[in-house]
């Protein structure tokens, strides 16, 4: 049997893409449609069944280790023994199907706050495998069909005698001209290079539902690779990072927000429209309303993923007291303490800090 890397005119570290490379030039060189010579026939032959082993890793690493390898892998011989001799074999009486299911992906996207209140939709483009147009999936070039591999005849696996501590046992192993399939492709179809799908981008509309949180996965059955010989989709998976936002931030489904409120305001009490996520909302500040005070405004946070209804806005109250006055300001300001009469400033029992407090209040109502 020739050497496969001197078919492919390859060296042994070659790498994947050289001996594909290498594959192509010789296919077009070789193939029937070109070359019509007998000769071109059989060395056609043969450089696709040297890149069919080539292309293949565990076939190259078993091509490369030699006829030996199948005893040298630790317990592996003795397993093959073992499984032929208690019927563990069963599952190798026939070839093994080219099609095959297609790998998972995982991909990252993120969305804005808001979007999260409602849900959304989202179109966006994968780099994916999609089944080669070419072929259709049977890897074979328009107007050709898989033939019954001479070696194996179609089984998909070789059986022999081994001599071992039991006595002489059949064992069977894939047969490596067809790496298990029973059939041969002796002209691959040119753009997918007999695997059955290509690489190519398409875009996928997901709807994004609402009340999702940053970490979250979401799974889109079938919409992943298209597996080997054009097998069935795997899945695509969706992580969900939700956008930093100044203003709103988000505990579970509530919504919070801080208002800042000028110091009269909160003395003599105001109303007044803040502009939230989904729309206006009215808000009342009532007379004597003090930094820290939380009003809850029902209905108005996030939508539950699972469940009904909407979380709440906590708007948090900050009073803003003025640092800068001119000698009109400051002389009715001390109009106004002499009317009240506070008593002197003193020390009073130890507070948090305002944004630990309104942390707090947050979490606690």
């Amino acid at each position: 049997m020739p050497d496969h890397y001197e078919v492919l005119g390859v060296a042994r570290d070659a790498s994947p893409e050289e001996i594909k490379r290498a594959y192509r030039r010789l296919a077009r060189q070789l193939h029937p449609d070109v070359n019509s010579g007998p000769e071109a026939a059989e060395k056609f032959k043969l450089v696709t069944h040297a890149y069919d082993v080539l292309s293949d890793p565990q076939q190259r690493q078993q091509y490369d280790l030699g006829p030996q390898a199948g005893f040298g892998g630790g317990f592996g011989g003795f397993g093959d023994i073992f499984e032929s001799f208690f019927g563990g074999g069963g599952s190798r009486s026939g070839p093994r199907s080219r099609r095959e299911r297609g790998q998972d992906a995982l991909l990252r996207i993120e969305v804005d706050l808001g979007e999260v209140i409602f849900g959304t939709k989202r179109d966006f483009e994968v780099d994916t495998a999609v089944v080669c147009e070419t072929c259709g999936g049977s890897c074979c070039a328009p107007g050709t069909h898989p033939v019954t591999c001479d070696i194996c005849h179609g089984t998909g696996h070789l059986q022999r005698t081994v001599r071992s501590l039991l006595g002489n046992v059949m064992t069977s192993s894939p047969c490596g001209s067809c790496r298990g399939y029973g059939t041969v492709i002796p002209t691959p179809c040119p753009s997918c290079a007999g695997q059955g799908r290509v690489r190519a981008r398409r875009t996928i509309s997901v709807d994004i539902p609402a009340g999702v949180d940053t970490g979250l996965r979401l799974q889109l059955p079938g919409q992943g690779e298209v597996g080997p010989a054009g097998g069935p989709r795997g899945d695509l998976y969706l992580e969900v990072k939700v956008r930093h936002h100044d203003i709103f931030s988000r505990n579970g489904d509530d919504l919070l927000a801080t208002l800042e409120v000028q110091m009269t305001d909160a003395m003599l009490g105001t109303k007044t429209v803040i502009q939230a996520l989904d729309g206006d909302v009215p808000i009342e500040i009532k007379p004597g309303t003090q930094s820290a005070e939380v009003i809850t405004v029902p209905d108005r946070g996030v939508t539950r993923l699972r469940g009904t209804g909407r979380g709440d806005l906590k708007i948090g109250i900050q009073v803003v007291t003025p640092t800068k006055l001119d000698s009109r300001q400051a002389e009715l300001i001390r109009q106004f303490a002499s009317l009240r009469k506070p008593p002197a400033p003193q020390l009073a029992k130890f507070q948090q800090g305002l944004f630990q407090k309104l942390r707090d209040r947050f979490l606690n109502i």
